[in-house]
């Protein structure tokens, strides 16, 4: 997801904000988080009660239309009981719908609702049993108005649903727990028969119906977590073609539903085309598109950014950054979802790395290493604050997609890992292993951790300390030397914050001289500490970490005296060469 202005429920907006555009910059993902979603007093004990089934499959037979709030539903839920014994049913629904029965196994069952929950009390079933319920229901939808919070508002041409982190409930009942993937989806839409609807998986039929209405039959067989379920209704036109990764003798579909504007269209025709190169591109660094036996596309709404519904991506504005930020997503939160909200980085740290890699594989140098200095300089626009999500704020979704934490300091501590690492062979095989054993699952950051261990053969314990659970970043101050042709460097630094006191790890020292650059590197294990080693070059400066790998500021570089030691090695080629 990137650059939500607010999460709702169904977004009708009138036909002239397609027009709108944002100065779009790297850092500048604009929340404004006026959500309508809030824990209830006794979310703990309904997570308890129902924690007792799991979601295998679900079906959504909705009727919606863009010129009115109306809207009803009839969801099917096959379900299996994972408790000793399950008697009473508990699922979630905002209490603005109206239901109008519920089933379970076909029979018609009383049920009280309390809050955004409805409790529907059965036949005790026993553990293993596999059940289906049926609710029918209808309401008026949450309609957005830009600056506004959520509210009842006048219908335009485009309907779309937003479901991340806690709004599925808005529209369709549901259990919003990550780690109840469904196994397969259904979502059949009926409308008026000029508009089109997007939804996941492949579109199985379009179904004429009488008085002017036709069903869009959408079917998905992979598993699906319950916020990356949608829909998007509307006029729009279809513009798709295929992509051709390797490893598959198929291509794969890229499925575009667009605004129906000529100027639109023709406008957006070859940002749309860049899909096909970072599916190919994705597929070689991550791995296999992982839906790619049904498709991937977007659907254009006005929803201010772009929403990585899983096979179709919900996007307003077709530009290079979203489509790369939500295509990586089908791989880092989809294909793999985050285990738990406080990991929420795993989604949105990868998606925006992702925005990076494109850059600096398809783009010049200079504006790659542009964006890594935007991002280190807003990412230091605050001392404080963990990549992961603290305890307790799981359902803070102002914290949970903090522009500055999950996004951009997720993507450049990734960065920093790939600098770690140091092999990019080794590196990239951290992350197809991942996608391989945690496919069509969730993961957490331990298992992230675990994962990069096992494939690097490094203990990256300190690492993921200090730079995902741990606060803040270093400011470092060099003083250094040379006598003769012995060199000392010693390093010292002092962190924004008290939380994490130390970052240890490599650090790049490029030490020009009248013959050239040379890059040379060491581990800081502790503070003050002091790097010897032969130099046959006068040195006439250093920077620190010049190719910008670290989040970090630089405090002083003074050149000194007396603090040579007997060196340890030799600096050897001189000079090298200045990159990896």
């Amino acid at each position: 997801m990137k650059n939500f202005i607010l999460f709702i429920l169904m977004i009708t907006i009138s036909n002239h904000l397609f027009s709108q555009r944002v100065d779009e910059k790297f850092i500048e993902n604009k929340f404004e988080h006026h959500s309508h979603f809030r824990a209830p007093d006794n979310y703990t004990v309904q997570s308890l009660l129902m924690s007792k089934y799991k979601m295998k499959f679900i079906k959504l037979d909705l009727y919606v239309e863009t010129d009115t709030n109306y809207f009803s539903g009839n969801v099917t839920i096959n379900a299996k009981v994972i408790a000793p014994t399950l008697d009473t049913l508990v699922f979630e629904l905002n209490d603005s719908l109206i239901i109008d029965s519920v089933k379970i196994n076909n029979q018609l069952k009383p049920f009280y609702r309390l809050d955004w929950q409805t409790f529907v009390p059965s036949n005790t079933l026993s553990n293993g049993a596999n059940f289906t319920i049926q609710i029918c229901y209808h309401g008026l939808k949450f309609i957005y108005a830009e600056g506004a919070s959520p509210a009842f508002a006048s219908p335009g041409p485009y309907t779309c649903t937003l479901s991340e982190s806690y709004e599925a409930s808005n529209w369709y009942p549901v259990k919003q727990s990550l780690g109840d993937k469904f196994d397969s989806v259904y979502v059949f839409v009926t409308t008026k028969n000029i508009n089109k609807v997007g939804s996941q998986g492949l579109l199985t039929a379009i179904v004429p119906l009488p008085n002017n209405k036709v069903r869009y039959e959408w079917k998905s067989r992979y598993p699906i977590a319950y916020y990356l379920i949608s829909i998007a209704v509307g006029n729009y036109v279809d513009y798709s073609f295929y992509a051709h990764p390797n490893g598959i003798s198929d291509s794969i579909l890229v499925q575009n539903y667009i605004k129906n504007d000529t100027v639109n269209v023709i406008g957006n025709e070859l940002l749309i085309d860049t899909t096909r190169t970072y599916i190919e591109y994705f597929s070689e660094i991550f791995g296999l598109y992982p839906f790619y036996k049904e498709k991937y596309g977007h659907c254009q709404a006005p929803i201010g950014g772009g929403m990585e519904n899983q096979t179709m991506t919900t996007i307003q504005w077709i530009e290079s950054s979203f489509i790369a930020h939500e295509l990586a997503h089908q791989w880092f939160g989809d294909n793999v979802t985050c285990g738990t909200w406080n990991d929420v980085w795993l989604n949105e740290g990868f998606a925006t790395y992702a925005e990076y890699l494109v850059t600096s594989h398809y783009d010049i140098l200079s504006v790659a290493q542009n964006m890594i200095n935007s991002a280190h300089n807003y990412i230091m626009s605050s001392p404080n604050g963990s990549v992961y999500v603290p305890l307790g704020q799981e359902t803070d979704e102002s914290r949970l997609f903090d522009d500055r934490l999950s996004y951009v300091k997720g993507a450049f501590v990734i960065h920093n890992l790939r600098f770690e690492i140091n092999n990019d062979s080794i590196f990239f095989a951290i992350l197809k292993t991942y996608q391989n054993q945690f496919r069509g699952s969730t993961a957490i950051t331990i298992d992230f951790k675990s994962v990069a261990e096992q494939v690097s053969g490094k203990n990256l314990t300190d690492f993921f300390n200090e730079w995902i659970f741990g606060e803040g970043y270093p400011t470092y101050s060099l003083v250094w030397t040379q006598k003769n042709d012995t060199v000392a460097l010693n390093l010292s630094q002092i962190t924004s914050t008290t939380t994490t006191p130390l970052f240890k790890g490599n650090i790049e020292f490029k030490l020009h001289t009248s013959t050239g650059d040379t890059i040379v590197k060491f581990y800081q294990s502790q503070n003050n500490q002091t790097f010897n080693f032969v130099f046959h070059n006068n040195i006439d400066s250093v920077d620190i970490d010049p190719r910008c790998w670290i989040i970090h500021r630089i405090g002083s570089v003074i050149n000194s005296v007396n603090i040579i030691d007997k060196p340890s090695f030799v600096v050897y080629p001189n000079p090298c060469n200045d990159f990896m």
